[in-house]
């Protein structure tokens, strides 16, 4: 399976390989086998469904199990998910519970232990965070202490600059945080009842703005460096457009994530791949956490 997603598109991601728990395998009995012709293959117990039955004697036809051998089928481990190890809906919640608590345990760390606008230990933590970030994204096989530890530097990076930018806008990070909550609750309702779809061209939509909307952040922030030179996309009327389609973006990230994930439990996709979803869904999350920052920043000016 191939997503559109692009950390989840990696190759091994969300996938299933031909015959996994033995699906969509045959296997032939050789000829002069003493299961030739048997049309459960080379199971020994094709003839007999009851043969190495763990219940019991083998029922006669058309008698009823009695009350120990249905007792014994009731207790007995079924085989689902957890017995397969497939990934479910419940371990993504559990693995992006982990990762997103290990970043706010970080940014804490960062708000108490830094002082006021350090922003050099924040940039270093933030470049190492999306060097690991990329490793993550391009390695094959999923990495949960990679994972992890980019959480952490995130949310240290994250941490930091909150603390500036609350230094001057008392309460903006409760509204930043607050915002961010909002948009996932609505782009999952949205999502679950039906009202956005992730088609293919959709996704073709969404990721042509977004690679629109990153290359002209990275002219700004150039022209900035190099030539000092503002374009003005974080401030004034153009920020605050700027600052929307940004959020709309991370939105739209979500939506490739809560599409990947559920096109990976139905596929019955390895229950490690859901550090993978966990990963995707903290990339998006952190994306618009910091557009909602710079958007609440502009909207309340000077004041």
């Amino acid at each position: 399976m191939r997503s559109s997603n692009p950390v989840f598109s990696r190759e091994g991601s969300f996938t299933r390989e031909s015959g996994y728990a033995g699906f969509g395998t045959t296997q032939t009995p050789p000829a002069g086998s003493p299961y030739a012709g048997n049309p459960y293959g080379n199971n020994p117990y094709g003839n007999n469904p009851y043969a190495n039955n763990p219940y019991g004697q083998q029922p006669q036809a058309g008698a009823p199990l009695t009350d120990e051998q249905l007792v014994e089928m009731y207790n007995a481990p079924s085989a689902g998910p957890a017995a397969t190890g497939r990934m479910t809906l419940d371990d993504v919640v559990a693995r992006t519970a982990m990762t997103l608590l290990t970043l706010v345990a970080a940014g804490g760390l960062a708000w108490f232990a830094l002082p006021e606008r350090n922003f050099g230990l924040a940039g270093v933590a933030s470049l190492i965070a999306f060097v690991v970030g990329m490793v993550i994204s391009f390695k094959r096989s999923v990495s949960p202490p990679l994972i992890l530890l980019y959480a952490g530097l995130q949310g240290f990076a994250l941490g930091a600059i909150t603390k500036v930018f609350n230094t001057i806008w008392e309460g903006i990070a409760i509204q930043a945080v607050l915002g961010t909550a909002a948009v996932f609750a609505a782009m999952l309702i949205a999502y679950k009842t039906g009202r956005i779809r992730v088609t293919a061209r959709y996704t073709r939509i969404g990721i042509a703005i977004a690679m629109g909307f990153v290359l002209l952040m990275l002219v700004n922030m150039v022209a900035s460096l190099v030539f000092g030179a503002d374009m003005g996309l974080r401030s004034g009327p153009l920020g605050i457009v700027v600052g929307l389609v940004g959020i709309g973006l991370g939105a739209f990230f979500l939506s490739l994530d809560f599409a990947a994930i559920e096109e990976a439990i139905a596929q019955g996709a390895p229950q490690k791949e859901s550090w993978r979803a966990a990963f995707g869904l903290t990339l998006s999350l952190v994306w618009i956490y910091v557009e909602m920052l710079r958007l609440i920043a502009i909207l309340r000016g000077d004041d």
